[in-house]
């Protein structure tokens, strides 16, 4: 990387780094306390004292306000919480699988239920829907059939997603998102849990049938 690049991202990342401690320099601030307690409007002096104080720093959460409002905390670990939850949300994305189920306008009831099955299965699974509708030849003057029948199904799987993006057209055809309410971080959470529990329950019953099992007679 140039010089000129390493300068230019290390500007970039003090823009977005909010200021802290002693790079705030207005004389009066909105402080807020380190348990969220609102402290009000005080000198900057008196912001740095009690953070000071607190053995924590003080950070900048809103320089456009008149004042600007500052808060007392630990910023290392409020800059590491972010940076982990940031990481879990790529994370999230990463693994997100767009699955596609398609529909015909005049779909039969048992297709229809077959694909509706279907995309509730990637659904709890964590992954998003796309559901599309293919018009075939006149079909497409009638958009408000597809309309109708992508709200039915998103009203069908409203237990397991909800849409992100509404009916839109698309070339021949209409297309709308469904989106988990449970992303696959979760779900594997749930089902690591699940796991856990079906062998605690497994180690308690054979606990409990070796304590039933009668002693042995003693020999005449």
């Amino acid at each position: 990387m140039s010089p000129e690049a390493v300068h230019r991202t290390k500007e970039e990342f003090r823009i977005s780094d909010p200021r802290t401690n002693d790079r705030i320099r207005v004389p009066e601030v909105r402080l807020v306390g380190p348990a969220g307690e609102q402290v009000g409007v005080v000198r900057i002096e008196v912001a740095m004292r009690l953070a000071q104080e607190a053995d924590l720093d003080l950070v900048e959460v809103a320089p456009n306000s008149k004042p600007p409002v500052v808060k007392i905390m630990d910023y290392g670990k409020f800059k590491y919480e972010a940076a982990q939850k940031a990481k879990e949300a790529r994370r999230n994305q990463a693994n997100t699988v767009l699955k596609e189920v398609r529909f015909r306008l005049k779909i039969e009831a048992h297709d229809y239920i077959t694909k509706l099955k279907r995309a509730e299965g990637f659904l709890q699974a964590g992954d998003k829907v796309k559901a599309m509708i293919l018009f075939r030849g006149r079909e497409q003057s009638r958009p408000e059939q597809g309309v109708r029948l992508l709200r039915k199904f998103a009203e069908d799987v409203a237990e397991f997603g909800t849409v992100e993006s509404n009916p839109t057209i698309d070339g021949r055809n209409m297309v709308m998102v469904v989106a988990p309410h449970k992303n696959k971080s979760e779900v594997k959470t749930e089902q690591n849990a699940a796991r856990a529990a079906t062998k605690q329950a497994a180690r308690e019953a054979r606990t409990g049938q070796a304590d039933e099992t009668p002693a042995s007679a003693p020999a005449e």
